[in-house]
């Protein structure tokens, strides 16, 4: 049976983005806090972005892992303040977004006039472009390398 903070999160470890399957909540940082007492669960969780369609699908697999586990009084709350940045990202959520084909978020600048620097996941290639400013979710943008010539999403920092 499933009874500590730790435990609970090695069941959630099974939960995936469903926008990025490679990444679960943890590595995206979407997972916040997890309580445990007695058999009631919480888990709270924050979206990338308030309007996240992805969230639903992500509460109902979170309730799932945990009834798989077990655990039928679950709770999963939604907080959004403070708001999820892309700073709550795991150094090996970043690695696998790169190995994914999607170049990770980089630092964000806030610099007039400076083009953020996006290498290429293909190539590393720091020579790329903005093709368009969102990509297929509201997370991402679609960039192209010049160097090799191939497109690819960039997952925005914030």
């Amino acid at each position: 049976m499933v009874t500590t903070v730790e435990q609970v999160r090695e069941v959630l470890a099974s939960v995936h983005d469903p926008e990025i399957p490679v990444l679960t909540i943890d590595d995206l940082g979407v997972l916040r806090d997890v309580a445990v007492d007695g058999t009631h669960v919480t888990v709270t969780i924050t979206p990338t972005y308030s309007g996240c369609p992805a969230m639903d699908e992500i509460r109902a697999d979170i309730v799932t892992a945990l009834a798989a586990a077990g655990l039928d009084d679950a709770e999963v709350r939604t907080e959004l303040a403070p708001a999820w940045t892309t700073d709550w990202m795991s150094e090996d959520g970043r690695r696998k977004l790169r190995e994914y084909g999607i170049a990770p978020p980089g630092e964000l600048l806030l610099q007039i006039g400076r083009r953020p620097e996006i290498s290429c996941p293909q190539c590393g290639s720091s020579d790329t472009e903005e093709m368009a400013r969102f990509a297929s979710t509201s997370c991402k943008s679609m960039w192209r390398c010049r160097a090799c010539r191939e497109p690819f999403d960039h997952f925005k920092a914030h």
